[in-house]
């Protein structure tokens, strides 16, 4: 799945991660004739999207009962674009009127005064507890999980991030993925430090424990479909990945492979509203019917192979698929969750110090 393709930096241009540093926007000539005039209209909204198979099941199950409830038609804009959200905000010119973001980019976004308040534009008391998070709404959610091959390891098995970063018990190779923002919280956890006292991060602290993994990381790699190749094909015994490449190969691998959901960190996505959009009441409306469409995100979150938020929709969940989904009860009390507004203002610290590091 390309659209989940991921870099070093922490705000790189990708379905789980994309460059919230670059705030310069594309032409204006490069926007649909459309979209010029920032005139309300209320039978149609703008929503940028992944594209592809992501943007497929978000049409047939959350975007298409919205408009046949509604009338409201959705028209899609893809890829993803941080840079294009921050260059509406301040020429008032929209591509579209809804976005979503991960926890780390929506701190940021917030903090930039990119998106529309959430206070008084929806109903709270329809969501469930936390949905609401620096002014988007969490509506699915995936995870950061160690996978392994059980024949690496036949003294025992690996069940932490300190179990990962412990060469003496767990010899052998490793990779990681090349974003700082997950790397330095599974360094920390090796390191012991608790989940609750995670956010912010003890900088010093993080890359000195990275320190000690790095001589075993074979691959720092940047795409999910790298990823899963890398364990497929044992080309490392260990790996930090992501939670539907692990259980694929899990799934298909002809060696036992473990995926380790103790510790796997979560990261949220967020659906938000442009800042200054006319079409922001019939944004809210969508956001608001995509939260509480339980079977829609549940249904939509199949494809994704991500997990729902809504409690709610693990009524429309089977037994099997509730196992391997990262958001499950059972998965999320063993988690920990990404906090980008207790990482805000270390962001850019982490991206700078991080390439300087993997570089030295």
């Amino acid at each position: 799945m390309s659209d989940r393709d991921s870099s070093k930096s922490p705000f790189e241009l990708s379905r789980r991660s994309f460059i919230g540093a670059t705030l310069a926007g594309t032409a204006l000539a490069s926007m649909p004739a459309l979209m010029r005039s920032a005139k309300a209209a209320d039978d149609v909204l703008y929503v940028n999207t992944w594209g592809g198979n992501w943007e497929k099941a978000a049409k047939e199950f959350l975007f298409d009962p919205f408009t046949q409830e509604t009338g409201i038609q959705i028209r899609t804009v893809s890829p993803i674009s941080f840079a294009k959200l921050a260059t509406q905000a301040r020429t008032g010119v929209y591509e579209f009127d809804v976005t979503t973001l991960g926890l780390a980019e929506i701190a940021r976004a917030n903090a930039s005064n990119l998106i529309e308040p959430a206070a008084g534009n929806i109903d709270e008391s329809t969501l469930w507890p936390g949905a609401l998070y620096a002014n988007g709404v969490a509506t699915h959610a995936f995870a950061n999980v160690i996978a392994y091959h059980q024949n690496s390891f036949p003294g025992g098995q690996p069940n932490s991030w300190k179990d990962f970063w412990d060469l003496e018990r767990f010899p052998g190779s490793r990779s990681l993925q090349r974003y700082p923002v997950r790397v330095l919280a599974f360094a920390l956890l090796a390191d012991g430090v608790p989940p609750e006292q995670l956010f912010p991060y003890d900088l010093d602290r993080a890359f000195a424990a990275l320190d000690r993994i790095k001589p075993a990381i074979r691959v720092w790699w940047t795409q999910g479909p790298q990823s899963q190749q890398l364990l497929r094909d044992a080309e490392v015994d260990m790996i930090g990945i992501w939670n539907d490449y692990a259980t694929n190969v899990q799934q298909t691998s002809p060696d036992p492979v473990q995926v380790v959901w103790n510790q796997a960190l979560i990261d949220k996505s967020c659906w938000v509203v442009a800042k200054g959009t006319p079409r922001a009441r019939n944004a809210w409306r969508l956001i608001e019917s995509i939260a509480n469409n339980a079977e829609g995100m549940a249904r939509f979150c199949a494809v994704d192979a991500s997990g729902p938020l809504n409690p709610k929709a693990f009524a429309h969940i089977d037994a099997k698929t509730a196992a391997i989904t990262p958001t499950s009860p059972e998965r999320m009390e063993k988690a920990v969750v990404l906090d980008g507004v207790k990482l805000l203002p270390q962001l850019d610290e982490i991206a700078t110090r991080f390439d300087r590091w993997i570089s030295s």
